[in-house]
C-alpha cells in the first residue's frame, strides 16, 4: 500500500477536532438536565460555530499570504529571468544528481524551479505541498539555499 505523498495533518487535525466536540456535545446533552438542554444545546452550536469562523479566517489569511508572497516572487523576476545564471547561482547539482536517477524523481525545471524558490525564503514544507518534490529533496534544495544565503 502507497502512502499519499503529501498528507493534509491540518485538515486531519479539524476532522478530529469536530469530531471531539460533537462527541463532547452528545455526552453534555446526555447528562444535562432536561430543562436546560435548549440553552446547552445554543451554547454549543454557537461555540461550533465560532471555532469554524475562526478556523476558516485563518485558512483564508494563510492562503492569501502564500498567494501574496508568490506574487511578489513573480514580480520580482520575469519570466525570462527565473533560469538565469544569478538565479541558479549555487544550486547543489552534485548533491542533486542521485536523488534524480531514482525512480519517481521529478525533473530539472521542476527542481530549478524550486531552487528559485528556496532561495526567495520558501521552506521545505512549502515546497513538498506546492511543487510535489519529495521532502528530502525539497530539505537538500532549502538547506543549500540557506547556506548560500
Amino acid at each position: 500500500m502507497r502512502m499519499a505523498p503529501h498528507p493534509r495533518a491540518g485538515e486531519a487535525a479539524a476532522a478530529l477536532g469536530v469530531l471531539t466536540l460533537a462527541v463532547l456535545e452528545l455526552v453534555v446533552l446526555r447528562v444535562a438536565p432536561a430543562g436546560d438542554r435548549p440553552g446547552i444545546g445554543g451554547a454549543l452550536v454557537g461555540a461550533a460555530a465560532v471555532a469554524f469562523i475562526l478556523v476558516a479566517v485563518l485558512r483564508c489569511h494563510r492562503r492569501a499570504a502564500a498567494r501574496h508572497a508568490a506574487q511578489r516572487l513573480t514580480e520580482a523576476l520575469s519570466e525570462d529571468e527565473w533560469f538565469t545564471a544569478r538565479t541558479l547561482e549555487g544550486f547543489p547539482m552534485e548533491a542533486v544528481r542521485p536523488l534524480l536517477l531514482g525512480p519517481d524523481a521529478p525533473d530539472l525545471n521542476r527542481l530549478h524551479t524550486a531552487w528559485v524558490f528556496a532561495t526567495n525564503g520558501n521552506d521545505a514544507v512549502w515546497m513538498e505541498r506546492n511543487l510535489d518534490l519529495p521532502g528530502d529533496m525539497a530539505r537538500l534544495l532549502v538547506d543549500a539555499a540557506r547556506r548560500q544565503t
